[in-house]
């Protein structure tokens, strides 16, 4: 808890998703504009707070309980299998699931797609580096338990949520106000390309 490293890890990666398009900010800005009302923007940031929060909560529920039965070691190494294989995975056939969502749903839309993309791009798989040291690493003299490991685990998606929640909100306002969606059509960064990357290193890291 005392090295600031992991939460800015936790951070980075929540700023990371805020910029992905599909894990939000472009949902709300399309509704916004559909609906002519700033508000929608705004408000548009609860469903996809929801989702992306139950998708990674899960695995930090997972990994917390885990923890506590199996060794940190095997675990990190089941975790850096799991990132390869989901890593293979969205680069063969990821771009051919795509859950069809439209543009104008409505606020409960916006959530369940929050959640599918989150869960389909393994956003909480890549917090496991972060949460295995946080949350399974017991202070001298203290015994590993889920009531000591919770805490932590949820100021992790606390922090991760909060950037995440900043970037998209600064996007989606900025975009809403002033580029409109047009700009999309003239190009836009591959977060998919990197996200494959990302997974692929880390998982890397965890086995080696």
């Amino acid at each position: 808890m005392t090295s600031l490293s992991p939460w800015l890890v936790l951070a980075g990666l929540g700023a990371f998703h805020g910029l992905n398009p599909a894990m939000g900010w472009l949902f709300a800005v399309a509704l916004g504009l559909h609906r002519q009302s700033r508000g929608i923007v705004f408000k548009s940031l609860i469903p996809i707070a929801i989702g992306h929060t139950v998708s990674i909560g899960i695995v930090a529920l997972a990994v917390v309980m885990l923890g506590l039965v199996v060794d940190q070691r095997l675990l990190e190494i089941a975790a850096g299998v799991v990132l390869l294989g989901w890593a293979t995975y969205h680069a063969a056939y990821g771009h051919r699931h795509r859950v069809r969502v439209g543009m104008k749903t409505g606020m409960a839309g916006l959530g369940l797609w929050s959640f599918l993309m989150a869960t389909a791009h393994g956003a909480g798989l890549m917090l496991v580096p972060v949460l295995i040291p946080l949350c399974l690493s017991a202070m001298p003299a203290n015994e590993l338990t889920a009531a000591g490991s919770l805490p932590i685990a949820l100021a992790a998606i606390g922090t991760h949520m909060a950037a995440m929640l900043a970037v998209t909100l600064v996007i989606a306002v900025f975009v809403y106000e002033w580029l409109g969606l047009s700009f999309l059509r003239r190009g836009w960064i591959n977060f998919d390309l990197v996200w494959i990357a990302a997974l692929a290193i880390t998982g890397i890291i965890l086995v080696v």
